[in-house]
């Protein structure tokens, strides 16, 4: 116990030292990066067909199973294959030729969800660029979406970036195998279909708020706070100042007013749902969730796209903003001191249990 005690002391000095030298080799480099223009904090839009990887992936373990001549075999063919499909596409382009029966595409979006719902700008510019191709009434849009909800502002602005998808009269399908809670489950209410698994965690219909108020402990050490404002509401509750019954009364008004704001703008876009019944903040696992009308089936994201790669054009549409270098090393530096802890904590447990 001792010698991890001492070996926790001197990785929390060594990750002080490289913390400390990552803050000032950043600054320098924002200071030095700062007149670059807001052009280098762009990005790209990446895209990629589906069906290719999924196809790739049979194919390799179809290959690995095959004994060694078999697979040389296959892999010659593959070749010869892979060859004459391209000559074949590349005939078909110079000829200008279009297809009779253009197949049905299927775009695939992700949302990943912080509290301020960071990746609504990827998300707005990857829509814009689907939107611009993107045949009403034929083709579909899929949004994979993982969130437990944050702030009310950011998730309706990330709901609104969805709206503009079915105002287009395109299909949207709103995948979920994680969570969608709160504002996570305001955008994928937006979907004409909600597909999660089986325990992903839906609902959350609620509205909360918490602060502390240190206005005691600075009246104890005779410290004096003030607000001054102009407009009756315009500080309802503070951190630092006494709190009054009649602030604390406007304050849950918001609240409440935003709550049923948050239950109407559920309940038009899926007029199927009670939303009484469900509107209390709870929230339902993917089998009850479907009980209850909150989605349409249980899948996971996988199978569904798998089983749209067999009639349909299947592309994942992402916009990934270049991160400066002085972020690269920020991220570098939180992954390696999480890994840090992991293993002085893995180091803790296994000494408790020998």
């Amino acid at each position: 116990m001792e010698f991890l005690t001492e070996f926790g002391l001197f990785v929390a000095k060594a990750v002080t030292l490289v913390v400390a030298l990552i803050v000032v080799i950043s600054v320098i480099l924002s200071a030095a990066q700062k007149d670059k223009g807001e052009e280098s904090g762009d990005g790209e839009l990446r895209v990629r067909k589906l069906n290719e990887k999924y196809r790739r992936l049979r194919e390799s373990l179809e290959a690995r199973l095959l004994s060694e001549p078999d697979r040389k075999a296959w892999a010659k063919k593959y070749k010869k294959d892979e060859k004459a499909k391209a000559k074949a596409d590349k005939g078909k382009r110079k000829a200008g030729a279009e297809p009779a029966d253009p197949k049905k595409r299927v775009f695939v979006l992700d949302f990943d969800g912080d509290i301020k719902a960071s990746d609504t700008d990827p998300l707005r510019r990857a829509i814009t660029a689907v939107l611009s191709i993107a045949k009403p009434g034929q083709d579909e849009v899929v949004i994979r979406l993982e969130s437990g909800g944050g702030l009310v502002h950011s998730y309706g602005l990330a709901a609104a970036q969805l709206d503009r998808i079915r105002s287009k009269d395109i299909h949207l399908t709103a995948c979920v195998d994680k969570v969608a809670a709160s504002g996570g489950y305001m955008m994928a209410c937006v979907a004409d279909r909600i597909v999660a698994s089986p325990f992903a965690i839906l609902g959350s219909i609620g509205v909360v708020a918490q602060l502390p108020n240190f206005h005691r402990f600075l009246k104890k050490n005779d410290v004096d706070f003030e607000v001054l404002t102009a407009g009756e509401h315009k500080r309802t509750l503070t951190v630092f100042g006494e709190n009054t019954d009649k602030g604390r009364q406007k304050f849950l008004e918001d609240l409440e007013d935003t709550h049923v704001l948050f239950k109407e703008y559920v309940s038009e876009r899926r007029p199927g749902l009670d939303i009484a019944a469900v509107a209390n903040g709870d929230i339902w696992f993917g089998r009850r969730a479907l009980d209850v009308n909150l989605i349409d089936q249980i899948q996971t994201s996988d199978e569904y796209l798998i089983e749209a790669c067999e009639h349909a054009d299947v592309i994942s549409v992402t916009f990934q903003r270049k991160r400066t270098l002085p972020e690269k090393l920020g991220l570098a530096t939180s992954a390696a001191l999480e890994h840090t802890v992991w293993k002085v904590l893995s180091a803790f447990r296994n000494q408790k249990i020998q």
